[in-house]
This record gives structure tokens, C-alpha cells and sequence, in this order.
């Protein structure tokens, strides 16, 4: 057996490294399980509820959420149309030209309180007209997502605002209207559909 040939470039390499019993240096291991320890300390000492001065303003009951209206409590509709509706049909009212057509005015909302309460109940789709200039878009279906009481004070709430001058709409009528309107399983094809609901 001949001897292993070793090259001069090879013999200027330095040998392989290897870990020692152990790898890592010992201050970065204590400074590592003390930053733990402190983390652990200050998570513990903590307290869950915070002052909402500390956060956004925000209270604990607006964080969570707003629980369902219970039965025979009055409903805020400007904190329903707040939440729900003012993102497309604006705080003021006049929608968005083109868009999104206005509750100002607008014959849909000052008419039939049925016809408005199905609308909302399940939503639209296609051309509608809105004081005379026509929408192309959709409305959502808001049947499955507010109990009759919240929709009837949002209609009563759009029904009475930026000089629209309606009867109010009651919880019996929506209640009505999603009896009669249950075997629906789409929204309205815009005027073809609602115009002779007017």
C-alpha cells in the first residue's frame, strides 16, 4: 500500500473544525434563559385588562363586540346603518355617483316599507334605477345577518334621515316581509324584479 499523495495546496489548508462539549459559548446561554425569565415575569405580572386610556380608547364591551339587542329593547338603527351601511351609501346619505345610488331622496326608501325591507332582507343585483339615474352593482342580502328588530330600525333610521320623511318600519313588518319572502334564495334582479314590488 503506497502513501496517501498530499498536494501543497492541501497541506496549506487548516484542519476540519469540531464542536466541543460545548458548541455554544456560555454567556449567550444565560443571557439567552434570562431574557426568557424576564419575558416569563413580565407576562405574569401583567394584567390582563388594561386601562382603554392606554390603548386606542376603546372599552372592553366596544372590543368584544355589541351583543344582540335582547327582546323589547329599542335599537339603536344609526349604530346598525353606522356599522353596516354607511361603507357604500356614505354617512351623508348621497352613496356614490355611479356607484352606489343614495338613500337622500331616493323613491325606494320613502316607499313601501315592504319593498324596502325585502330589498335589505335579501339584497340586489343588476340595473336599478334610484332617482332616475341608473345603478349597476350589488347590495348584500342582510336577512341572515340582522334579526328583525335591527333591520327595522336601520329602515326606520334611513326612512327619517337627510330629509327623508317616512313611516317608521316595525319589527312585525320585517318579520312579515321574511315569512312571505323565505322561499327566496337570491338576491333581486335589480328593476326587473323590484319595480313591480314598488
Amino acid at each position: 500500500m503506497r502513501p496517501v499523495d498530499i498536494h501543497p495546496q492541501q497541506q496549506r489548508e487548516n484542519a476540519e473544525p469540531q464542536e466541543a462539549s460545548n458548541p455554544m459559548p456560555w454567556v449567550v446561554i444565560v443571557l439567552t434563559a434570562l431574557l426568557m425569565a424576564f419575558g416569563v415575569l413580565y407576562i405574569a405580572r401583567s394584567a390582563l385588562v388594561n386601562a382603554p386610556a392606554l390603548g386606542d380608547g376603546r372599552s372592553t364591551a366596544e372590543l368584544q363586540g355589541a351583543a344582540p339587542a335582547a327582546a323589547g329593547t329599542a335599537v339603536d338603527g344609526a349604530a346598525v346603518y353606522a356599522s353596516r351601511c354607511v361603507a357604500c351609501h356614505q354617512a351623508s346619505g348621497a352613496g356614490l355617483p355611479g356607484v352606489f345610488p343614495p338613500l337622500a331622496g331616493s323613491e325606494w326608501v320613502t316607499g313601501k316599507a315592504t319593498t324596502l325591507a325585502a330589498l335589505v332582507l335579501h339584497g340586489a343585483s343588476g340595473a336599478l334605477t334610484v332617482k332616475g339615474s341608473p345603478y349597476n352593482g350589488a347590495m348584500p342580502a342582510f336577512g341572515a345577518q340582522l334579526t328583525d328588530a335591527e333591520l327595522a330600525a336601520v329602515l326606520t333610521h334611513v326612512r327619517s334621515q337627510w330629509g327623508n320623511a317616512a313611516a317608521t318600519v316595525t319589527a312585525d313588518t320585517v318579520a312579515a316581509v321574511r315569512k312571505d319572502t323565505a322561499s327566496r334564495t337570491e338576491p333581486f334582479k335589480g328593476d326587473a324584479e323590484l319595480m313591480p314590488l314598488k
